[in-house]
Formats: structure tokens, C-alpha cells, sequence
């Protein structure tokens, strides 16, 4: 009964996590507005960090109730133990992509409008110079399992004819546009398990 009273509020903190974030998602979907500028913005990590974030909620108050139950049998300490590393393990991997991405990123603006055969970067707000006849090779990086937590985490590579290679990652914008624009180029597909970034 004990670790039932300790439970609930546990429980109802994650629900009140859940609430928010599914409402958070569905007001940056119904108000996001279609854009020439990408940046990493508030909406787009939302999207990538859903999931991630709702398995957090619900496990973490779950956990957090074994440090209030006092002894464990081993039979508890198994499923503790069990439970801890199927929540860390599917939300722990896309958390530290993020976080290299954002890394990358974060100063990087793109200017795209395929239409008008657009296509410009921006890092710390200085302009890339290059036209896209400069672009030697296009590496396109997506994670092989479409299934996982962190596999909308991918990155696009622009290999220029000066030697400077720009990297574009998932949290500036879905990359399949950006991709299909720059299919007449020399692009080379890859696929990863985990879509580490890797210095040119």
C-alpha cells in the first residue's frame, strides 16, 4: 500500500508530462508555417525529441519509486535493473544525438526555395559562398531501422570544390526535399545504425 501512495504522484506527474508534451506537438503542428529559413527552432526539436521524451515520463516516475519502497528483493532489483535499461536504452541514444546535432547546428541558418533554385548556408551569419555547380559530392546519412527512437536523426554532407565540407543535419529541416533538390548532383546514399556525424 505504501509504494502504491508513493506511486501516484509519480504517475501522475508523468501523465501530466505526457499531456503537455502531446499538446505542445499538436499547437507547433497545427501553427507551423511553411518556411524558406531553417533554423534549429523550438517545434522542430519537439518533433525529433517526442518520443524520446515521452518514454522518459512514463519510466522515470516508475523508477524513481524503488528509492522510496526501502529494501529490494531480487526479484525487484531485477525489474528495476531490467526496466532502467529498457528506458535509458531506447531514450538515451536519440537524447546524445541531439545533442550532437545541436552542437552542429546551432549557428547554421539554410535558405532553401527549391522552386527558385535556391539554396544558401548561413554559419554564425556569415553566407557559405558557393554556387551549387561547386558542390563535388552530396552525402546523404540515414539510420538503416526506420523503427528506432533516433532514427529521423540524419544528416546531409556537401563536399564543395574549395575543400570546406557544410553539414546539414535533421534539426534544421526533413531532409528528403533538400535531398530530392540536390539528386542531379553526385549524391551518395548511406545508411547507418547510429548517424554519428563523421569529420570529413
Amino acid at each position: 500500500m505504501k509504494t502504491i501512495s508513493l506511486l501516484r504522484p509519480l504517475l501522475e506527474f508523468g501523465g501530466a508530462l505526457l499531456v503537455l508534451l502531446v499538446g505542445l506537438r499538436v499547437l507547433t503542428g497545427l501553427f507551423g508555417t511553411k518556411r524558406t529559413t531553417y533554423q534549429v527552432t523550438f517545434g522542430r526539436q519537439l518533433a525529433l525529441l517526442f518520443w524520446p521524451l515521452l518514454c522518459l515520463s512514463m519510466g522515470l516516475p516508475f523508477l524513481a519509486s524503488f528509492l522510496f519502497a526501502g529494501t529490494l528483493s531480487g526479484f525487484e532489483l531485477i525489474l528495476l535493473l531490467s526496466f532502467s535499461a529498457l528506458v535509458l536504452g531506447f531514450a538515451t541514444p536519440a537524447l546524445l544525438l541531439h545533442l550532437h546535432y545541436y552542437v552542429r547546428n546551432h549557428a547554421t541558418a539554410l535558405v532553401f526555395e527549391p522552386k527558385q533554385n535556391l539554396l544558401e548556408v548561413y554559419e554564425h551569419g556569415q553566407r557559405s559562398p558557393f554556387e551549387r555547380a561547386d558542390i563535388l559530392r552530396v552525402d546523404y546519412v540515414r539510420c538503416s531501422s526506420r523503427r528506432l527512437f533516433w532514427s529521423n536523426y540524419e544528416y546531409v554532407q556537401l563536399h564543395l570544390r574549395n575543400g570546406q565540407v557544410l553539414t546539414l543535419t535533421s534539426l534544421l529541416l526533413k531532409l528528403d526535399p533538400l535531398v530530392a533538390f540536390l539528386r542531379n548532383t553526385n549524391l551518395q546514399n548511406r545508411e547507418k545504425w547510429f548517424c554519428i556525424i563523421q569529420r570529413p
